[in-house]
């Protein structure tokens, strides 16, 4: 007699066993499936994309820019399957008590021009990882059958919850990097002021959606007699240790352009501070002394790529320059090169990530930069814009760091 009166009790056990399996193995698929990258919209779509195929119904996600804004709806799908609950062995169990404030799970009558029709359930879930505000909702609707159970209530709330963190893990990531460019554009967009005598135009690219800060930048500096120091450097490596040397480096750069040395003497007394400090990273420099006065520019290079200048006609034309050995080795070597600048002509300096495409030779990489015909009478703004464009700049695989000046033409006396 005994023995019969257990045998109900090994029933149920198994069952709860066989439930407690499959609810494990969907929160595994819900694991696998869901957050695969860091960005929003696909995780949006990973977790309708799952509910819509292990719970059949139809799903919609809808996010919270920021509190108290109207939501936007992200991602919708219909059930991948008839309407229905999964098979028993996958998901089963009677509906159970769960927190409210977390997720609503009500019938919806039929259209009141179709009383035939079937009712549908629905049920919402929020967006959230556990006390956190919600970043939004997620909301199951099924036509037909019965209402949702408490095992595909709870997995709805687990691939929520998990879905949520990725999703935070990707917000905090964006405002990282969005603090992190502007960041490295302030860097890089404050130069000094040059001479009213001349025009320029700069612009900073990172590489890619993940970078962070780096080691390019452009400077200006205004000199004596009307003249201006035009600087572009590059220093080894990426992230914020570059960005700290990068930054040391135009600090001591204003300082020896002030005492109005010709560019190579610059160049060689960085060269012999930068190399007493071990810590500091090598980095490639081009400096360009414009006198608009005299209608020339003097350049000196420490290991950087030659600059372009823009004809009037918007012809281009690579600079022939002695190129010494980057800043930071101890060895000098710098030799000053001048040439005229015709009305017109507009210089353009630039970082490699501009022309250098991986297993492509350099000479390659810059004779097409050279072969560029821009309209004519391109001034700075046009130059940089075109350049950028053309060379598809923005794809880069490199940060890209970019300076044009023109002397700015005298009006008739």
């Amino acid at each position: 007699m005994a023995e019969r009166e257990t045998e109900p009790e090994a029933e149920r056990e198994t069952e709860r066993e066989g439930a407690l399996l499959g609810r494990l193995r969907a929160m595994e698929r819900a694991a696998g499936e869901i957050g695969t990258t860091l960005d929003v919209t696909r995780t949006c779509r990973e977790l309708e994309a799952f509910a819509a195929r292990h719970l059949r119904a139809a799903t919609t996600v809808d996010l919270l820019a920021e509190p108290g804004a109207p939501p936007r709806r992200a991602a919708v799908a219909s059930p991948a399957e008839p309407a229905g609950r999964p098979e028993p062995a996958e998901l089963s169990g009677r509906p159970e008590s769960t927190d409210p404030a977390r997720h609503t799970d009500r019938s919806v009558a039929g259209p009141a021009d179709d009383p035939g029709a079937p009712a549908a359930h629905r049920l919402s879930v929020a967006l959230a990882v556990h006390e956190e505000e919600p970043l939004g909702t997620v909301t199951l609707i099924r036509t037909g059958g019965g209402p949702f159970s408490g095992d595909e209530v709870a997995l709805a709330r687990y691939a929520a919850r998990l879905a949520a963190r990725h999703l935070g893990h990707a917000r905090r990531l964006a405002a990282a990097e969005d603090a992190a460019l502007h960041l490295q554009r302030a860097l890089v967009a404050e130069p000094g002021r040059p001479h009213p005598n001349l025009e320029i135009a700069g612009g900073y690219l990172p590489a890619g959606p993940r970078a962070l800060v780096g080691g390019d930048w452009f400077e200006t500096v205004r000199l004596h007699f009307g003249r201006s120091l035009l600087v572009v450097g590059d220093v080894m490596g990426h992230g914020l240790d570059a960005a700290v040397d990068m930054n040391a480096y135009r600090t001591a750069l204003r300082e020896v352009a002030a005492t109005d040395l010709p560019p190579h003497r610059v160049l060689r007394h960085l060269d012999s501070v930068v190399a007493e400090d071990g810590a500091r990273r090598p980095a490639t420099v081009l400096l360009v002394r414009v006198d608009p006065a005299r209608g020339t520019a003097t350049f000196a290079s420490a290991g950087h790529l030659p600059p372009a200048v823009f004809g009037a006609d918007g012809s281009a034309e690579l600079v022939d320059l002695p190129v010494g050995p980057p800043l930071g080795t101890g060895v000098g070597g710098y030799e000053p090169s001048t040439r005229p600048l015709r009305p017109g002509d507009t210089l353009l300096l630039f970082t490699d990530g501009l022309v250098e495409r991986r297993g492509e030779d350099i000479d390659v990489s810059l004779a097409r930069l050279a072969a560029l015909r821009l309209p004519r009478d391109s001034g700075p703004d046009q130059v940089v814009d075109q350049v950028l464009h053309r060379l598809g700049a923005h794809g880069a695989e490199d940060d890209v760091a970019v300076l044009a000046a023109r002397i700015r033409a005298r009006p008739p006396q």
